[in-house]
């Protein structure tokens, strides 16, 4: 059984066991996590929502806060000695899928 769910604006398939990386959730490590927007729940029987599917939930729990290695945004015009350095590094959260109820 699988889900596809939404969250930080981007959809995520998602299995029980498997482990995601997402937008940064407020939870603290440890905690259970639950989804309520899921879209769609595959398996044996499918239910698609509209745009969610009513009483389905996912649920995960919290196993890692952290950031994503650093990346370099560099700017810079040619021949008017313009150059701007910046670094960018993301804040996730490390989830596991425990359970999908649909």
């Amino acid at each position: 059984m699988y889900a596809i769910i939404e969250t930080g604006g981007k959809q995520i398939k998602v299995e029980e066991g498997q482990a995601i990386f997402v937008e940064k959730l407020d939870a603290t490590e440890g905690d259970t996590y639950t989804f309520d927007k899921v879209l769609f729940v595959g398996g044996e029987d499918v239910k698609v929502g509209s745009p969610f599917v009513e009483g389905a939930t996912v649920t995960a729990k919290v196993e890692q806060q952290g950031r994503q290695k650093k990346v370099v945004v560099f700017k810079y015009k040619p021949k008017k000695n313009y150059r701007k350095k910046q670094g960018h590094r993301q804040p996730y959260t490390k989830l596991i899928i425990e359970k999908i109820n649909a």
